[in-house]
């Protein structure tokens, strides 16, 4: 069973599991079909006096496409056996192939956002986007930028007003 959880209980989870095997941000196209990519990236805090999920995605990828178009994301945390899959869902592109059946993962219906949810996961985030910017590559400290953005492509910075946070009642037990 999936209860409402703070924020405050599983933030520290969350980020530990995104440093070490990433996250499964979901966005869903205008024709309704979710497509899951695998983040390493991303923030948690409160901005505007309200609690944000900041995500970083590259223009050059599908998923831009669709958190253009559906304004909203949730970000799912994998359960202990999904290491395969969120290195999987990293590596292709949701352009190519359906990640969803490829990994065996159960898109269904988030309570507030219009992007599901993974049900295998055991902690989510319902995001809806308030605001965006692009990282600026004049700015970006050069050894940074030639690690991380040869070609200049830089990631857009999308900031997402978390609605909704709930977990699995055992998640604990399953952390990978």
């Amino acid at each position: 069973m999936k209860s409402v959880i703070s924020l405050e209980e599983v933030s520290g989870v969350t980020l530990d599991v995104m440093r070490r095997i990433g996250l499964l941000l979901v966005s869903v196209s205008k024709e309704g079909k979710p497509n899951v990519m695998t983040i390493g990236w991303g923030f948690i805090g409160m901005l505007w006096g309200e609690p944000y999920f900041v995500i970083a995605v590259r223009p050059s990828r599908y998923t831009y496409t669709l958190l253009e178009e559906s304004l909203d994301f949730t970000v799912n945390v994998p359960a202990k056996g999904l290491e395969k899959a969120a290195e999987y869902c990293g590596t292709f592109s949701g352009r190519d192939l359906d990640k969803f059946k490829a990994c065996n993962l159960t898109a269904t219906n988030a309570k507030v956002v219009k992007s599901p949810i993974i049900k295998e996961c055991i902690i989510h985030y319902e995001c809806i986007i308030k605001y965006h910017y692009d990282l600026n590559p004049k700015f970006i400290p050069s050894d940074v930028k030639s690690l991380w953005y040869p070609q200049d492509d830089c990631h857009r910075m999308y900031f997402g007003r978390i609605t909704a946070v709930y977990a699995d009642d055992d998640y604990k037990m399953k952390i990978p």
